[in-house]
């Protein structure tokens, strides 16, 4: 399969689980505020790996919640996009924003101690 289609199917797939997660996903262990960043589909669309933010200190609890609706999410999915096999979900904690806010954090106490310096 060309690049680009399978790039659409990752980007459809990316914004239907966001959607499955936010709006119909009722596990307690996953946070309101979840952010699917990125889906990574194989070639021959056998596997996705789904990277996913939780605005969270429980991330631990919060992939536990995600990995035991794999299924649930899997079947709100099929529902919603129609592929001949749906892709088996693999879902890897993103911490990118994470690392961002503690930059910013780094950053900030940088520019606060330079002008205390002044």
């Amino acid at each position: 399969m060309n690049s680009k289609r399978t790039q659409q199917i990752s980007e459809e797939v990316r914004r239907a689980i966001s959607d499955v997660i936010q709006n119909k996903l009722k596990d307690p262990r996953v946070p309101d505020i979840v952010s699917v960043s990125r889906v990574d589909v194989t070639n021959d669309l056998s596997f996705a790996k789904v990277y996913i933010s939780f605005f969270t200190n429980e991330v631990e609890e919060a992939m536990q919640g995600i990995n035991s609706s794999k299924g649930f999410i899997k079947k709100e999915l099929s529902r919603m996009i129609k592929l001949r096999a749906m892709p088996e979900l693999i879902f890897i904690h993103d911490d990118s924003i994470e690392r961002g806010l503690e930059m910013n954090r780094l950053i900030n106490e940088v520019n606060h101690g330079n002008r205390r310096d002044s």
